[in-house]
């Protein structure tokens, strides 16, 4: 039978900071969507659904809706959300659990097989980091329930201290980059049965974080998301899924 393998989330997902030579971007889904292609031996089909800025509602609803009702329907579905509700106000990751509870339940009666991604933690080199790790810690908790509950397949990317390091993340401090990307499909691989090693870089030199620095970083990407909260504006306004109908991945 062909595998079929749909992701639906947000940034994490749609695969920001992995950018290429054209403006697109690839991401961890796409080099897991290769993966599976090249551990089956045959072409796989994929799409994504995933929006950058959406928050976890409209990723189990509007998402999840066009990802069920794909043709042919899929065989697996990625799942993971929730990092853009815990930047807000009063982020309450209780109604996150239930939420995702919800989009566990509608994968199994229709028998999809879901894996559920918990994101990688970015919140050693954010302003109010402590916050989101502290969220982060209670959704991840919450998800390890469920996916106890229910019995499904979980990659806990955010207790993956690997990743953590600076050597994964681009410049915003808040997405992966390409080596990022990398480790995240080579954990969610190795998860699910396939013989791979997840991405490990090499040290590297020291990050700075000298005032110069600090000081661009918040000019270039703090006040720029900062402006768009202001103003109610989302990063994924008019934008859709990079791959919203099956696409055929052959092995390489």
């Amino acid at each position: 039978m062909t595998m079929r393998y749909v992701a639906i989330g947000d940034s994490f997902t749609e695969g920001v900071g992995d950018d290429q030579l054209d403006g697109s971007v690839r991401g961890w889904t796409d080099l897991l969507a290769a993966g599976l292609a090249a551990g089956e031996g045959t072409t796989v089909q994929y799409a994504n659904l995933a929006i950058r800025g959406r928050l976890l509602e409209p990723i189990v609803t509007e998402q999840l809706d066009a990802a069920l009702a794909l043709s042919p329907q899929p065989t697996l579905l990625t799942l993971n959300g929730g990092g853009n509700d815990m930047m807000r106000p009063g982020g309450d990751m209780l109604r996150l659990a239930e939420l995702t509870e919800k989009a566990i339940q509608r994968c199994l009666e229709a028998g999809v097989r879901m894996v559920l991604l918990s994101g990688a933690d970015p919140s050693d080199r954010l302003p109010l980091g402590g916050v989101m790790r502290r969220r982060g810690e209670l959704l991840t908790q919450a998800v390890i329930d469920l996916v106890k509950r229910y019995d499904i397949t979980f990659v806990d990317v955010f207790h993956d201290v690997e990743i953590r390091r600076p050597g994964y993340w681009s410049a915003d401090r808040l997405h992966l980059n390409a080596a990022g990307h990398r480790r995240v499909a080579g954990l969610v691989l190795e998860k699910i049965g396939y013989e791979t090693a997840a991405h490990v870089i090499d040290p590297g030199p020291h990050e700075s974080r000298r005032v110069l620095a600090e000081a661009r970083y918040y000019r270039e990407h703090v006040l720029p998301w900062l402006t768009r909260r202001v103003r109610g504006q989302s990063s994924g306004d008019n934008r859709t899924g990079k791959f919203i109908d099956w696409t055929d991945i052959v092995p390489a």
